[in-house]
């Protein structure tokens, strides 16, 4: 994979050129991309810009997200050549941060559930995870330091867990979803991949101009409380595995380490979240779902078909659940300083009918916690398997260098 942190090291001493690591991650995706299919499409004549803390970084685009540059298709047939007239702010927040857009990323259609053709690059047999399936894949595969996706469910921290990858879903709104197709807007996120965790903090610390958000050299060790999520169900072996190693790695490297139950209430978020999003995806999709109905795809249509029955009431109630729930997270938060718990029940399905489950996921999407993935271990079939970093909302610097804590103690 390629080092954010390095690559801008790189330039700044004068040993790599903008033009030249760019033109290095073009010639990646000529080569690897015939097999992993992570690219909708890229610009072969890319052009680099050399100003700014970005300059000379490839930048792969999740293809629901606006670019004036690229069609945003979404995954659909119904989005068949639609270009938009602008880029979204997440995109010319790179932009200006001087990050070269070379190319859109695979999303499953509308970021919901139907699988795109896009291999794992540790192993072509398995999915890389969805729905930001080739964001996770071209920069797991080397292609690409850094990427966009979103995160409703679990779409940035499951394909990250599953490809290897660091990735951040950030506090809710950090970064704005103007100009990003909306499925929920309430739980709609955008994220970051990159190789590592001081990578994905320098690119979310380059494009929102929060210099804080980059990891200090020396990381104070946290307190770290353990959620196992047993609401949820258990997890796979592999998964199970990858967070004791971490939490042990963690607890060798100096930091207070111990399990934390979590109150009912939060237990009962966990279980509505679906309410909250099919409620609010009814009406994002509404025409898609009712003018183009035989054109949506086919999960994401069985999906909407039995969610129809979602009352205003049934919604209101939930979004009560979600606020007691955020309140109760935050007297948590009083004994330490973060969660840590599984990105994903295991390592990636075999075969490509699926992407994953995000039942550890959703949850931290409902708070709008800062999320941060940290790859823990390798599974049979050499498949990558991560656990996750959680900080009150609003405290994604904390995540990131908590976060870097765990990573570095793991590499230990």
């Amino acid at each position: 994979m390629i080092s954010l942190a390095d690559l801008q090291q790189r330039i700044e001493q004068g040993a790599l050129s903008p033009e030249a690591a760019v033109g290095r991650s073009l010639d990646a995706i000529r080569v690897d991309d015939k097999t992993i299919g992570a690219f909708v499409r890229h610009d072969e004549n890319a052009p680099a810009q050399t100003a700014g803390p970005l300059r000379g970084v490839a930048v792969g685009i999740k293809d629901i997200i606006d670019t004036a540059d690229f069609p945003t298709e979404m995954g659909s047939q119904i989005y068949r050549g639609h270009h938009s007239r602008a880029d979204a702010p997440v995109v010319m927040a790179l932009k200006q941060a001087g990050a070269t857009i070379i190319g859109k990323t695979t999303t499953t259609a509308f970021a919901a559930t139907d699988p795109t053709a896009t291999l794992n690059p540790h192993n072509h047999a398995h999915t890389p995870g969805g729905s930001s399936s080739g964001s996770a894949a071209a920069v797991a595969a080397g292609m690409i330091p850094l990427a966009l996706g979103t995160q409703t469910g679990g779409s940035v921290i499951r394909p990250a867990s599953f490809c290897g990858v660091a990735a951040i879903k950030p506090s809710y709104r950090l970064l704005p979803t103007v100009g990003v197709k909306c499925f929920s807007w309430t739980l709609d996120t955008v994220g970051l991949f990159a190789s590592g965790v001081r990578d994905v903090a320098r690119g979310l610390a380059a494009m929102t101009n929060r210099p804080d958000l980059v990891v200090p050299d020396a990381v104070t060790a946290p307190r770290i409380g353990v959620v196992t999520q047993a609401f949820a169900g258990a997890p796979e072996p592999s998964g199970a595995a990858a967070l004791q190693t971490a939490s042990r790695a963690a607890e060798r490297a100096g930091a207070a380490v111990r399990e934390l139950a979590m109150p009912e209430i939060v237990a009962e978020a966990w279980r509505i979240h679906p309410v909250v999003q099919d409620f609010e995806a009814h009406q994002a999709l509404a025409w898609e779902y009712r003018l183009n109905y035989d054109a949506m795809p086919p999960i994401l249509r069985g999906r909407l078909d039995e969610s129809r029955g979602i009352t205003a009431r049934d919604y209101d109630a939930a979004m009560d659940v979600a606020l007691r729930a955020r309140q109760a997270l935050a007297a948590v938060f009083d004994e330490v300083d973060v969660l840590l718990t599984l990105s994903a029940p295991g390592a990636a399905p075999k075969g490509l009918s699926s992407t994953g489950d995000p039942r550890y996921n959703r949850l931290w999407t409902l708070m709008g916690m800062p999320c941060v993935n940290v790859p823990a271990q390798v599974a049979e079939g050499g498949l990558p398997v991560g656990v996750t970093v959680i900080a009150p909302f609003g405290a994604d610097a904390r995540a990131l260098a908590a976060a870097s804590f765990v990573e570095d103690a793991l590499k230990r």
